[in-house]
């Protein structure tokens, strides 16, 4: 009881919980939802729990590097990660990195976000330009050649 009143002020007292209580859903919630990161405390199979991990992205997107492998190919919970924080991209799977759908989000919230996009979306002239209506810096990332098309720049 004491630990989760606690966990609601600071998120991150999660790491000096016993093992018991990282892995009580009820107690990691709580931490979570006051700072996401502190889903590295979480034991893994909360790491690996949907409810968990997006409560911990919509808190901040960075929090997905914590995921399990599964929820980081999982299309809802990266969308809330992106939407939250664009360059949370790179924790992303590497079928959601190529998803257009998730890399314009992504790029809406930061244009650097192009950079972990899949080599694919990178050369696809009509998603670059979109992305870059989003945001100019996302041309950085874009292949050579759509670099230098006019119709881009």
């Amino acid at each position: 009881q004491v630990v989760l009143e606690v966990v609601k002020q600071d998120g991150c007292v999660l790491q000096c919980a016993s093992e018991e209580l990282k892995a009580d859903k009820q107690v990691v919630l709580e931490a979570v939802k006051q700072d996401g990161l502190a889903l590295y405390h979480a034991s893994e199979e909360l790491k690996g729990d949907k409810e968990v991990v997006l409560e911990a992205v919509k808190q901040t997107g960075y929090a997905l590097m914590f995921a399990s492998e599964e929820l980081k190919a999982d299309k809802e919970v990266v969308l809330e990660a992106v939407i939250q924080k664009g360059r949370a991209l790179m924790f992303a799977s590497e079928a959601l990195n190529a998803d257009k759908e998730v890399v314009l989000e992504a790029v809406k919230q930061n244009g650097d976000a192009l950079v972990d996009a899949s080599e694919g979306l990178k050369e696809d002239k009509e998603f670059v330009l979109e992305a870059v209506k989003q945001d100019w810096c996302a041309l950085e990332y874009a292949s050579e050649e759509l670099k230098a098309d006019k119709e881009v720049v």
